[in-house]
């Protein structure tokens, strides 16, 4: 059984999703570690209500974002993780830590890439009137939310909107398209080569699965 190791920061809703889907057995796999840079995270507590190991690392406690990413790298790869997943983890990370996991390393980020990398994308498309908003699941490169996208879930954004609303229509496709992808990915249907995202032996277009 493949093993993951999933990194949080905050709630911990789409870990929450991904542990869900273990024990389902839509992912046939297991959370074999948890890991966040906040010791506060509610996600933490999550991972301990299913018996899964959580630790936390605090930036403060270290010179600089390479030590920090060297210590966090050692305590993951004590547990041999196969893919190792970004559940909402606000920490931009080095690029030894990607070179590490390169090829097995994925991300969640809450628009339609390649629009609105960075923070606050639901304000964003609130302010530029767009019609339509998502979330992307990518393969994590050193650009920033820059990887190759593996699939995108779509929904619309309506004019009495406010940032919740969206929030939460978001957070809805984000729970069911992250553990689709993880479990892709699991059976060995989803691999990263050539800076490209393959699914079942066919290079994925830029926008990802089912992309029309």
């Amino acid at each position: 059984m493949k093993k993951l190791v999933v990194l949080i920061s905050g709630n911990g809703s789409n870990l929450q999703s991904i542990l869900d889907a273990c024990a389902s057995g839509r992912i046939n796999g297991s959370v074999a570690a948890v890991f966040s840079n906040k010791a506060s995270a509610l996600g933490l507590t999550r991972a301990q209500e299913a018996s899964v190991p959580g630790h936390s690392l605090a930036a403060s406690d270290f010179a600089d974002r390479d030590a920090f990413d060297r210590q966090l790298m050692q305590e993951i790869d004590a547990y041999a993780p196969d893919l190792v997943v970004l559940a909402g983890y606000m920490r931009i990370l080095s690029q030894t830590f990607v070179a590490h996991y390169h090829d097995r390393l994925i991300n969640i980020h809450p628009s339609l890439l390649p629009k609105y990398p960075g923070l606050h994308t639901h304000r964003q498309a609130l302010e530029n009137g767009d019609e339509e908003h998502g979330t992307s699941v990518h393969f994590v490169t050193d650009e920033l939310d820059g990887g190759p996208v593996i699939l995108q879930a779509r929904v619309p954004v309506f004019a009495e909107d406010d940032e919740e609303e969206i929030t939460s229509r978001v957070q809805h496709q984000e729970h069911a398209i992250y553990p689709l992808v993880i479990g892709w990915f699991v059976d060995e249907r989803l691999q990263m080569r050539e800076g490209k995202a393959w699914l079942d032996g066919q290079p994925l277009p830029p926008q990802g699965y089912a992309h029309e």
